[in-house]
């Protein structure tokens, strides 16, 4: 396993949210808690930004991958619209989380509940190079299916 040194600085008024950590040994998200400053309700099929009250500061040849809270979206149908939502190196703004409800009762986010997770990532950057012919493969053009559901 690898470390790498991710810098966290909390917007003002936050000091009250748990900072992202790992829950066990083997997690490898960390949570991310909801800087509302009062209760959100997401009714059925509600997207909202969600604060998390932090900004990072990420080393080049990383990325922070924002991912939903398996229990969320299995008990109540709470989601992220891009997951996974990817934050750059270069990015220094607030983070926050576009949430969604598919469930079918609403869903009410309070302040500092756990909302979504952190994963850090290594990037690989592709070499980019056209052809005009490319390799077959078995598989080649299939897709959407076509390997059937058995």
């Amino acid at each position: 396993m690898k470390n790498v040194k991710i810098y966290i600085k909390r917007k003002k008024g936050c000091d009250d949210l748990p900072l992202p950590k790992y829950a066990t040994q083997g997690s490898s998200g960390m949570d991310l808690c909801a800087d509302v400053e009062q209760d959100v309700t997401l009714l059925p099929g509600d997207i909202k930004l969600i604060s998390a009250g932090i900004y990072l500061s990420i080393p080049e040849g990383y990325e922070a991958e924002i991912r939903p809270r398996s229990g969320l979206a299995l008990k109540h149908g709470i989601s992220l619209v891009n997951t996974p939502g990817t934050i750059d190196a270069d990015y220094r703004g607030l983070l926050s989380l576009i949430v969604i409800n598919h469930g079918k009762e609403p869903f009410k986010v309070k302040r500092g509940d756990r909302i979504a997770q952190m994963v850090i990532k290594e990037v690989v950057r592709a070499d980019i190079e056209t052809r005009e012919e490319l390799d077959e493969t078995a598989r080649s053009g299939g897709g959407f299916g076509h390997t059937g559901i058995k």
